[in-house]
């Protein structure tokens, strides 16, 4: 058997290629071993930011791909075509991170009901939370359109989820007026959603010209400024920054804008790739890194066993009933679909409102 995997240069996102690898025979399979077939999967601006801080965060290694060369990992579907563990049976779905590839061979470990875990060797050098698969045949929260905003939405909803969390948890650091940028992005519009039910928090989205009205339509902006207007913005009180487009010169700008007010300066995305690798000193908060598993850790561990399930599953089922108005889904298959696909969502031309489901088998 083959498997088609979608291939880029790892410091050239630009290229990108279709191959073919061998896979092996079901039969000899190792043991707990599975075979799936990647059924569909999502691609966003998230899985780009993926491939950007790519070799730092590790996200390479989890999928081999020949030398210079990077598979995308995605969030998506799996069938098992072949399963030699004895728990898991063949035609069961899987939900979770998946290369951008008609298959994927799994050394299932820690099988549960609800799922399972890759123990792969070159797999366990990044968060277990990218080696976990959900079992969800039959399950209708995973299945049709459900499923695709789950799979468009699940992954960068957590991450929305854990922020929200995070500064509230940290009383805002003395804000009330929070700012995200890329204000029309999955990750962002989320977090405004959660930010947005919190009494006395205002939340401000910058964005650019051309998605000003999507934003605004989100209804969960109590303000929309555009980029070239972000220095007029009211800089009296203090404001807490989460920075989704990781843009270093719009960064400095608000930073100098704001100055002693910007009390909290948090990176979270790199949707502009316009990120410098030497900064200078900017006045008020310093700007760092969310990391979103610390966040995970530390409420599993307050929590306890659940916690982090449950507070997380009200706050998804609190979004979902706005997703049909907010997201258009938008399917495409075969490597030709998914090839221009990528490479509009690298260039930025996907409208905001539409959210890619893709497939690699024709």
């Amino acid at each position: 058997m083959k498997s088609t995997d979608f291939i880029v240069i790892r410091n050239n996102l630009q290229q990108c290629k279709v191959i073919e690898t061998h896979l092996p025979d079901p039969t000899a399979l190792p043991t707990d071993a599975l075979l799936v077939k990647v059924t569909r999967f999502a691609f966003t601006a998230n899985n780009i930011t993926y491939a950007v801080i790519g070799e730092q965060l590790k996200y390479w290694h989890l999928f081999p791909a020949p030398e210079g060369y990077g598979i995308i990992p995605v969030w998506g579907f799996g069938e098992v075509l072949a399963s030699k563990h004895p728990d898991v049976e063949t035609g069961e779905t899987l939900f979770g991170y998946f290369p951008m590839a008609t298959h994927l061979v799994i050394e299932a470990s820690d099988v549960s009901k609800r799922g399972l875990r890759d123990a792969a060797a070159h797999r366990q050098e990044i968060s277990p939370v990218y080696n976990a698969y959900v079992r969800v045949s039959g399950d209708p929260t995973y299945a049709g359109r459900q499923g695709d905003y789950r799979a468009l939405l699940l992954p960068l909803f957590m991450l929305s989820f854990l922020v929200d969390d995070f500064l509230a948890e940290n009383d805002f650091y003395g804000a009330r007026n929070v700012i995200l940028s890329s204000a029309s992005s999955k990750t962002a519009f989320g977090l405004a959603h959660l930010l947005h039910n919190r009494p006395g928090i205002r939340v401000i989205g910058l964005t650019s010209n051309g998605n000003v009205d999507f934003v605004k339509s989100l209804g969960c902006y109590d303000e929309v400024v555009t980029y070239d207007h972000a220095t007029a913005m009211p800089a009296a009180e203090p404001v807490a920054y989460v920075d989704m487009a990781g843009n270093s010169a719009l960064r400095e700008t608000l930073h100098r804008h704001f100055g002693t007010r910007m009390v909290y300066s948090g990176r979270v995305g790199l949707t502009h790739r316009a990120s410098e690798p030497d900064e200078p000193a900017l006045p008020g908060a310093k700007p760092v890194w969310f990391f979103a598993p610390d966040q995970i850790r530390k409420r599993a561990k307050e929590w306890g066993p659940g916690g982090v399930d449950q507070r997380f599953g009200a706050a998804w089922a609190g979004l979902v009933p706005r997703l049909p108005e907010w997201l258009d889904v938008i399917e495409r298959r075969g490597p030709p679909a998914v090839r221009e696909a990528y490479l509009d969502t690298l260039q930025g031309r996907v409208p905001p409102k539409q959210g890619l489901i893709l497939s690699l088998a024709e």
